[in-house]
């Protein structure tokens, strides 16, 4: 094979893996329910300090472009690493400005030694940061409840071959869920771990009534293979479960497949991804 051939085919190789890990997909849902509205919700998920163009503003594009009513932030928007903190403490403060955002953080957050400093400056900025509470707001005249969820962990395990199943304490969850229940309006659940929406013993959360649970923390399986699907998953393992779309009936499970990378630097067959939910009235 001569130099040149090498060449194109580093240079394809390059180029295809580039535009896999950097070429924003929408993926976009609708569902049916008993709103007085038509509401759009866009979901942000595992952006692990990337940036798209300056100050993401690809990213920003893309959001003020959809004009969504509201914004659901599903954790591990700041990378453990800690780099670009201010900055995407800024990006989602610019967001808020123009459209409400709620905010939960993920394993990546709460592991930083400044997670202090990153909700107090969330805050700060009026964006809704939710540890382990509901808010209850209204759109148009659709009253909606958000519960945000940061659930700890009661295992070791965090990379993607250290466990199948990450186990989470869910004591407070439950408790959370059931008031849920009992509230008037739309029903969303914000949590990262999508593995708890049936797939642990102790966390059940699809037993209880809701209309739309949000999460990330999959990275879409990090390799999406043909006739498979997603190759492993923090907290999944192999083959995860629940690593991208919209699953079960009633309560659905939506899961955003991130838009960056951590621990494991690349993607393929599987872009990164904003979530566009539009919730139609009957």
């Amino acid at each position: 094979m001569s130099f040149l051939t090498l060449g194109i085919t580093a240079l394809s190789a390059y180029g295809f893996c580039y535009y896999q890990n950097n070429k924003i997909q929408i993926t976009r849902f609708n569902i049916d329910s008993s709103s007085n509205d038509n509401i759009k919700v866009l979901q942000l998920s595992d952006l692990h300090s990337k940036e798209f163009g300056k100050d993401n503003k690809i990213l920003k594009d893309i959001i003020f472009n959809e004009k969504p009513d509201i914004v659901v932030a599903t954790g591990d928007l700041i990378d453990s690493n800690m780099k670009r903190i201010d900055k995407i403490i800024s990006f989602l403060a610019e967001v808020n400005n123009n459209i409400p955002v709620f905010y939960i953080p993920g394993n990546n957050e709460m592991r930083c030694k400044r997670i202090n400093e990153i909700l107090h400056k969330l805050r700060a900025n009026n964006v809704v940061v939710l540890d382990n509470e509901i808010k209850t707001i209204k759109i148009k005249s659709t009253i909606i409840n958000i519960l945000g969820l940061v659930e700890n962990r009661i295992d070791s395990g965090e990379l993607f071959y250290e466990k199948v199943k990450s186990k989470y304490e869910g004591q407070k969850s439950e408790l959370l869920l059931k008031k849920l229940e009992n509230m008037n309006g739309l029903k969303f659940v914000l949590s990262h771990y999508p593995e708890n929406y049936d797939a642990n013993e102790d966390t059940l959360y699809s037993r209880h009534n809701f209309d739309i649970m949000f999460s990330g923390h999959a990275h879409g399986g990090q390799f999406i293979l043909p006739f498979v699907g997603g190759l492993f998953a923090p907290g999944q393992g192999i083959l995860p479960k629940y690593y991208s779309g919209m699953y079960g009936e009633s309560n659905k499970l939506i899961v955003s497949r991130g838009l960056g990378n951590s621990g494991f630097p690349l993607r393929l067959f599987n872009r990164p991804n904003i979530v566009v939910v539009d919730i139609l009235r009957k």
